[in-house]
C-alpha cells in the first residue's frame, strides 16, 4: 500500500472531481466489502480503497498528498512544496553521483566523496557518519510506531478525548488521545513524540494510531457514508409514513414515500460521519418491510379481505421493476 498511488487505487485521474472520486469509492467499496465479497484479498482491498478515499475526499489532505506524495503525513505542516521538491531532487541526484563515485573508486575513503568532483558525504546524509569523533553514527532519532485503535461507530462519530492503554517493549503505557469527530476506518491519528526513543539525546519518533471501526449491529459504514436498516410495517410502506430512524447523531425522522418496497434506500444528506475539513457523509436508510409473526383475529380478517380485493401481484411487479 505504501508504494501505491491513491488515484491508481480508485482508478481515477489526478484531475478527478470530488464527485468522480466518490462514485469510484462507492463502486469499489461495494465490490470489495467483506460482507459481500468472500475473496481472501477483498478485505485488504477494501481497506486500501477506504484509505485512498479518506485522503482524496478531504481537500486539505488531497492538496498535501498531491504536493508531497506518500510522504505527505511525515512532512511538517510549514514545509513549502517547492522547497521539498527541490530537496528531494537534490537528494536523488546526490545519491546517483555517490553510487557513480563508489563504482569508479576515485580517491580514498568512500570512493572519492568530498573531493572537488564528488559530494560532501556529511551534507548528503545530514551528519549521519559524523559525531562521536567521526567514527560513530551519532544521535539517532527514535522510530515511528503504529498501533490499532478500535472504536465504536458512535465514538468515531462524536470524537472527543479517550484514554487508551497499549502494551510495548517497556510494558504498558497509557495515552490520552484527542479523537477528531468523524474519524473513518483506516485513518491515522498522530501522537507526536510518543513513538520509539531516540539515542544520545535525539528526539523520539511518533506514534500513529490506525483507526479500526468495530462491527456494529445497526450501522454499516463505508468511508463517511452510513447504511442503516429502516423497518416498516406493510401499511407504512404502502401508504407512506414518517418514521423514526436511529443514527449515530441521534434520532432522525424519515419521510417514507407511498409504495416503498424492501431494499429502497432513502438518503439523509449530511447525516453520515462528520468531516471537520469538508463535506460530511450521508446516511442511507434501507427499507425492510416487517410483517406480524402472530396475527390477531381482526388483523387476519383485514389481510384476507385485502388479498381478495387487491389486484397487486408481487412477482409481476418485481419483474417489471427489474426490466
Amino acid at each position: 500500500m505504501a508504494d501505491r498511488d491513491f488515484y491508481e487505487i480508485l482508478g481515477v485521474p489526478r484531475t478527478a472531481s470530488r464527485e468522480e472520486i466518490q462514485r469510484a469509492y462507492r463502486r469499489l467499496a461495494r465490490e470489495n466489502h467483506p460482507d459481500v465479497n468472500k475473496d481472501p484479498g477483498a478485505e485488504e482491498r477494501f481497506k486500501d480503497v477506504s484509505e485512498a478515499y479518506d485522503v482524496l475526499s478531504d481537500p486539505d489532505l488531497r492538496k498535501r498528498y498531491d504536493a508531497f506524495g506518500p510522504d505527505f503525513r511525515r512532512v511538517p505542516e510549514d514545509v513549502d512544496p517547492e522547497t521539498w521538491t527541490r530537496a528531494q531532487a537534490r537528494a536523488r541526484a546526490g545519491a546517483g553521483q555517490a553510487r557513480a563515485g563508489a563504482g569508479a573508486g576515485r580517491g580514498g575513503g568512500f570512493g572519492g566523496f568530498g573531493g572537488p568532483e564528488g559530494i560532501d558525504i556529511e551534507d548528503l546524509f545530514g551528519g549521519m557518519f559524523t559525531g562521536r569523533g567521526g567514527r560513530g553514527w551519532g544521535p539517532i532519532p527514535g522510530a515511528d510506531q503504529e498501533a490499532e485503535l478500535v472504536l465504536s461507530v458512535e465514538d468515531a462519530y462524536r470524537g472527543g478525548r479517550h484514554s487508551i492503554t497499549l502494551a510495548g517493549p517497556e510494558g504498558q503505557r497509557q495515552y490520552d488521545v484527542n479523537i477528531p469527530p468523524g474519524v473513518t476506518d483506516g485513518q491515522r491519528i498522530r501522537l507526536a513524540g510518543q513513538g520509539g526513543r531516540g539515542s544520545d539525546g535525539a528526539s523520539p519518533g511518533d506514534l500513529y494510531l490506525v483507526v479500526r471501526l468495530a462491527p456494529h449491529p445497526r450501522y454499516r459504514v463505508h468511508g463517511r457514508d452510513i447504511d442503516v436498516d429502516m423497518r416498516l410495517a406493510p401499511w407504512e410502506a404502502a401508504l407512506g409514513a414518517s418514521v423514526p430512524v436511529d443514527t449515530p447523531g441521534g434520532e432522525a425522522k424519515v419521510k417514507v414515500p407511498p409504495g416503498t418496497s424492501s431494499g429502497r434506500r432513502l438518503r439523509l444528506k449530511g447525516r453520515g460521519m462528520p468531516n471537520p475539513h469538508g463535506k460530511p457523509g450521508d446516511l442511507y436508510a434501507e427499507a425492510k418491510i416487517m410483517v406480524p409473526r402472530h396475527l390477531t383475529g381482526e388483523e387476519r380478517r383485514l389481510f384476507e379481505e385485502l388479498a381478495k380485493k387487491s389486484t397487486f401481484d408481487a412477482r409481476t411487479e418485481a419483474d417489471r421493476r427489474n426490466q
